[in-house]
């Protein structure tokens, strides 16, 4: 119960500061971590780092993800003997994007740098590589982690997958298609997401016979 509250509480904090950012956002303010974390974008362009996280950035691209989800999902209902899993890894990610598309298109907000080949056109804000990668590799490795015995591979596999959506998210800003706030409100929100889709696993799987 206290862990419930906890969280329950985390997220509205989380939903506070990203509503102070669409605020400002929609009023025409850059919020100031924008505005103080610009300088280091230019430092980075065109540096060895740049080019790191312009591959990593592939690994939250639509080209990338549909083909890993459909693979996936089909490795999950094998593996787990459970197609209702698969579901909600496969449905849980493309509603994200969805989700991620309708935000955009409320806050409105422009890209600092608009690139086809980086995947990055329309609307800035929150970011769909942070949003939809924080919930299509944390639901894998949710599900993946109920295979998982040993408590030493499942606490590996559980750090290799957070620094994977980290550096996904975090390699908007840095090649600059994102403003840094666009990134943090897209693991915000995908955070939600992501918990949101576990509670509806978790409370199906309860009341329902099937499993």
């Amino acid at each position: 119960m206290k862990n419930r509250k906890s969280l329950i509480l985390f997220c509205l904090l989380i939903l506070l500061l990203i509503g102070l950012w669409v605020i400002q956002i929609i009023k025409g303010y850059v919020p100031y971590i924008d505005r103080w974390t610009r300088e280091l974008v230019m430092i980075l362009d065109n540096s060895i780092i740049y080019d790191v996280f312009y591959y990593l950035t592939k690994l939250g691209s639509g080209s990338f993800l549909t083909p890993f989800v459909i693979i996936m999902a089909i490795v999950i209902g094998v593996l787990l003997k459970n197609w209702f899993a698969a579901f909600i890894f496969a449905s849980g990610t493309l509603m994200t994007h969805v989700l991620n598309i309708l935000i955009k298109k409320m806050v409105d907000r422009e890209r600092p740098s608009i690139s086809i080949a980086l995947d990055a056109e329309g609307y800035s804000f929150p970011s769909g590589h942070a949003m939809i990668s924080i919930v299509c590799y944390g639901l894998l490795v949710y599900f993946l982690r109920k295979k998982i015995r040993s408590m030493k591979v499942a606490l590996v596999t559980h750090l290799i997958f957070a620094l994977l959506i980290f550096l996904v998210g975090i390699s908007r800003y840095v090649i600059n298609v994102h403003y840094l706030t666009d990134v943090l409100a897209g693991f915000g929100i995908g955070f939600m997401c992501l918990v949101a889709f576990i509670y509806l696993y978790e409370f199906f799987k309860k009341n329902s016979s099937t499993y």
